[in-house]
C-alpha cells in the first residue's frame, strides 16, 4: 500500500502526543506510517502558555530520532499553527445569548470550539491533500462534550462530504489514563505535566447531554459545511457572511 499523509490534531498533551509517536513509529493498526505527519495546532484566541506545545513537539522529534533503529525513515513532521478564533466566536461566543435557550439553557462552548477546529482542519486538509485527520480523544474523557460518540459521529460525516477521513484511533484503547502514560513512556516521552497550552474554558462545567449537542450539531455543521465550501473556492465575502459577528 502507497504511504499516505496524514494530519493530527495536536494539543501537545498526553493523547495527542501518544497518537504522534505511535504514528510516527507505525505501532498501531489504525495508525499506518504515513509518508508525512502534519500536527495541527488551532489558536482559539483564548488560551495562554503558548510555548508549551511546540517546546514538546520539538523534544518528542529527537527522542524519537533516538528511539527508532532506522531514524532516517522517520516520517516527516511539522507543526502548523492554524488560526480558529474568528470562527470560534462565530460558532458560540458572539451569540451565546440567543443560542442557550435553543439547547436548554446548556453551555456548548466547547463544542463551538471543536467545531471550529475540525472545520480549519478540513479546509488544510482538503487544500494540502491530506486524506486522514487524526484525533486524541478517548472514551476516559467522555464527560466533555466535544469526545462523546455523537459529536465524533457527526463531525465525522462533515469531514466524508469533503473527501476527508476523520479517525478516532485510541477512544477505546486510551480509556484509562495510565495507558497513553504507558505508551509514551515507552517512547521515552514526557507522559506527565501538561504539554498543552491552558484555555480560558478547559475546564467550564457543562451538564449537556447528547440530544443537546447533537442538536447543536445539526443545526452548526451545515453552516460549517457552507463556509468550508466558499473558503474552497475562494469566496471570502460569502465566508465571512456565514458567521456574522454579534453586533
Amino acid at each position: 500500500m502507497q504511504k499516505q499523509e496524514l494530519a493530527i490534531l495536536f494539543s501537545g498533551g498526553t493523547d495527542s502526543l501518544a497518537v504522534y509517536a505511535l504514528s510516527a513509529i507505525g505501532q498501531h493498526p489504525e495508525l499506518p506510517r504515513p509518508v508525512k505527519i502534519h500536527l495541527l495546532h488551532m489558536l482559539n484566541g483564548m488560551s495562554r502558555f503558548h510555548d508549551f506545545p511546540r517546546q514538546r513537539f520539538d523534544i518528542a522529534q529527537e527522542i524519537l530520532a533516538t528511539k527508532s533503529t532506522q531514524p532516517e525513515k522517520l516520517p516527516e513532521a511539522e507543526m502548523v499553527e492554524l488560526d480558529m478564533g474568528r470562527l470560534f466566536q462565530g460558532l458560540w461566543l458572539d451569540r451565546f445569548e440567543e443560542l442557550m435557550p435553543r439547547y436548554n439553557g446548556k453551555n456548548l462552548v466547547c463544542i463551538g470550539c471543536k467545531v471550529a477546529m475540525h472545520t480549519k482542519a478540513i479546509i488544510y486538509c482538503v487544500e494540502n491533500l491530506v486524506p486522514v485527520l487524526a484525533t486524541g480523544y478517548a472514551r476516559r474523557q467522555s464527560y466533555y462534550p466535544e469526545q462523546t460518540p455523537v459529536f465524533m459521529e457527526k463531525i465525522a460525516g462533515l469531514s466524508e462530504h469533503f473527501g476527508i477521513r476523520t479517525i478516532f484511533p485510541v477512544y477505546e484503547d486510551f480509556d484509562d489514563e495510565q495507558i497513553p502514560r504507558h505508551v509514551l513512556e515507552d517512547f521515552g516521552l514526557p507522559s506527565t505535566g501538561g504539554g498543552e497550552r491552558k484555555c480560558l474554558f478547559c475546564q467550564t462545567l457543562t451538564t449537556a447531554t447528547e440530544q443537546e449537542i447533537g442538536d447543536y450539531l445539526d443545526d452548526m455543521i451545515p453552516k460549517a459545511g457552507e463556509y468550508i465550501e466558499h473558503k474552497l473556492h475562494g469566496r471570502v465575502r460569502e465566508a465571512a457572511a456565514v458567521f456574522p459577528p454579534g453586533r
